[in-house]
């Protein structure tokens, strides 16, 4: 059973070191992204997008399947104004902070122990998010 995970486990160190090295985690980028006075996190995300299209496209046309074989599907989204709320609310926390939460645990392992304390702000934030989504706008 824990082999079988244990490609999850590369991927992530895989990823993990690339945003280190990429400087997609560095607070500086982020602020300098931010303050408009660099492109390079705007051109990362912009090769992201591509590379997402096209993969979704390729996967799509040549029928690929998952790591254990099965199909990957994608199913339309509806919009709800609830989703441009909590892109708000997703940005100020960036804005803060200068991270979200995927790049936190490449910081933690990094050796950043002050992350710690925004990965515990963002798991509360998802529990409050859990706990009150019946009540949100949708």
């Amino acid at each position: 059973m824990i082999f079988k995970n244990l490609k999850y486990f590369f991927a992530g160190t895989l990823f993990g070191i690339i945003a280190i090295k990429s400087e997609i985690v560095s607070w500086f980028r982020i602020q300098e992204m931010f303050r408009l006075d660099n492109f390079h996190m705007y051109g990362v995300m912009g090769v992201a997008v591509v590379v997402g299209i096209v993969s979704l496209q390729l996967i799509k046309r040549l029928n690929i399947k998952d790591l254990d074989g099965e199909n990957i599907t994608t199913s339309p989204k509806k919009f709800q104004k609830g989703q441009v709320y909590g892109g708000l609310i997703f940005g100020f926390g960036w804005v803060l902070t200068s991270a979200c939460f995927g790049p936190l645990f490449a910081l933690m392992g990094a050796g950043f122990g002050v992350v710690f304390v925004m990965f515990l702000s963002a798991l509360l934030g998802t529990w409050v998010y859990g706990y009150f989504r019946d009540k949100l706008p949708k």
